[in-house]
């Protein structure tokens, strides 16, 4: 019995070797031919996110773009109105040897969720107004018609003038332009252009407009023209299309109105500086001379009048965003005066002038065309004229030479003293100054501020050592408690020439430069100058 037990256990053990056997031949033999290295084969996990919210993960790029546009597809398909919805996809890639991928169902849920989140479904078509680089968006194409109607509104209270809109055939995509339609005549209204004489010469603009637009005045009377607003346009090229956006995006008509009509910008300023001159400043704020002067009629009479320290000029005019420009013809009895004559000289500075004549104001009878944009008047033309009073015209004799300039005598310093009243430095100095001290170390260079001759160059008693230049244009400069002169009287000094050193000769407290400029013996402040 023992026996047979131990036997039945040796069998035991004999399978149990033998199956043991076979299951790690197996294993080996799975393991050295199925076996291989693994290689990177790039990413094969991409994880969704849409809006920053995870969606889930999935095993090919193009699978997100497409479930995102069937999401769309289904959430758009909800509803028979327009829908604005957000969709900011990011896929995130990796690289996996296990992973667990979602559904495609499961994602697409995800995602008809997130961007039912973002709907909004007030998308409606608009119409979007483009005046320049100024863009605004309004509802309707009606509403459009009405902002433009309103800027012509605003000058035209007869209700000749009319906007008109109609689609632009010459543009591949839909762009809608306006029209401002005379009513009286059912005619489009031109825009004014720049007239220039053409390259035929006055005979070929004699031979092309010939002379019917000049109107015979001895042939009709005041009471036969026609008064008011005779032609309006838009200065800016208008430009409107149509599109789709969201109500949030949409600009009230009202308030379309004020802001398109409304002047947008302060006007600008500059404060004339010592060493300016007008052509100097047109340079810098890029704006010609003569708009300059048609800006500041109040400080400047020509390109030539004189600037003065401390005057503010006009630079800019504020402005619409949509301007207006109009011709309007009136009536008037007014008196009036004749346009100034200038007569030139050669011999004198810019800076000179004389009138030979006083002018008298006239008194006539006329029709005038008055030009305007906005509310400015820029020109005006006489239709017809009935002179009662001649007026006398003022004449000026002016100079044509450019005057010479003036520059700061030395380089650096302090000012220390400025001219006009001041307490007497030391109880010496006098309290009425005369000049301009500038505080200079001692040995200062100091150099001529303008070409000219010097008249003395000494000692001048309270000056100390002193040298006085006279210029071509009537002023004399005066440098004083110099260290050292090298100039000498009658010599003739260019801009800029050394003339002397700074010291503290004569009345003097310290070291220092006291610069004068004088005209006919007057002094004045030479900062005005510099």
């Amino acid at each position: 019995m023992e026996h047979k037990r131990i036997k039945r256990t040796h069998k035991r053990i004999e399978f149990g070797f033998i199956f043991g056997s076979l299951f790690t031949l197996l294993l080996c033999g799975f393991f050295t031919n199925g076996l291989r290295k693994f290689e990177h084969t790039g990413n094969n996990t991409f994880h969704i996110y849409l809006n920053g919210a995870y969606m889930g993960t999935v095993n090919d790029e193009e699978k997100a773009e497409h479930l995102l546009i069937e999401s769309r597809r289904k959430v758009a398909s909800e509803s028979t109105s327009l829908m604005f919805m957000t969709s900011d996809l990011d896929i995130k890639g990796e690289e996996k040897l296990f992973g667990k991928v979602d559904s495609e169902n499961r994602v697409k849920s995800n995602m008809q969720a997130e961007l039912r989140k973002t709907v909004d479904e007030s998308i409606q078509r608009t119409c979007t107004v483009k005046i320049e680089e100024y863009m605004i968006t309004l509802s309707s194409v009606e509403d459009v018609r009405k902002l433009l109607q309103a800027a012509l509104d605003l000058y035209d209270q007869s209700g000749r003038f009319e906007v008109e809109l109609s689609n632009s055939n010459d543009r591949d995509f839909n762009v809608i332009t306006p029209k401002v339609i005379d009513t009286y005549s059912g005619k489009e209204v031109v825009k004014e252009e720049e007239f220039k004489l053409p390259t035929g010469g006055v005979s070929e603009f004699i031979d092309t407009w010939g002379l019917s637009e000049i109107d015979d005045d001895d042939s009709k009377s005041f009471e036969d023209y026609e008064l008011g607003v005779l032609q309006m346009n838009f200065i800016e090229d208008v430009e409107i299309s149509q599109g789709y956006l969201p109500n949030s995006q949409v600009t009230p008509l009202d308030v379309a109105i004020e802001n398109v009509t409304k002047e947008q910008e302060t006007p600008g300023e500059y404060e004339i500086k010592s060493g300016d001159t007008l052509s100097g400043i047109s340079m810098t704020v890029n704006i010609p001379m003569e708009t300059l002067v048609a800006l500041n009629p109040e400080k400047l009479e020509n390109v030539n009048s004189t600037i003065h320290v401390g005057d503010v000029l006009t630079i800019t005019v504020p402005e619409p965003e949509l301007s207006v420009e109009r011709v309007e013809r009136i009536y008037v009895e007014e008196v009036y005066d004749a346009d100034v004559i200038y007569v030139d000289n050669d011999d004198w500075y810019t800076t000179q002038t004389q009138i030979l004549q006083q002018p008298s104001s006239g008194y006539r009878k006329a029709i005038l065309d008055v030009h305007y944009t906005n509310d400015k008047q820029i020109s005006k033309d006489v239709v017809k004229e009935q002179i009662l009073l001649e007026a006398v015209p003022k004449i000026v004799e002016r100079g044509t030479k450019t005057p010479p300039t003036y520059i700061k005598p030395i380089s650096g310093g302090r000012i220390s003293s400025y001219f006009g009243y001041r307490r007497s430095p030391g109880g010496i100095g006098s309290t009425n100054h005369k000049g301009v001290d500038w505080y200079v170390p001692l040995g200062t260079p100091v150099y001529a501020s303008s070409g000219g001759t010097v008249r003395s160059a000494g000692w001048g008693s309270g000056y100390g050592y002193v040298v006085y230049i006279d210029h071509p244009d009537g002023r004399q400069t005066r440098y004083a408690h110099c260290s050292r002169l090298v100039v000498s009287a009658g010599q003739y000094v260019n801009q800029g020439d050394l003339i002397a050193y700074s010291g503290s000769t004569g009345n003097s407290t310290g070291p220092h430069l006291h610069f004068e400029m004088r005209i006919n013996g007057e002094p004045v402040n030479p900062l005005d100058y510099l």
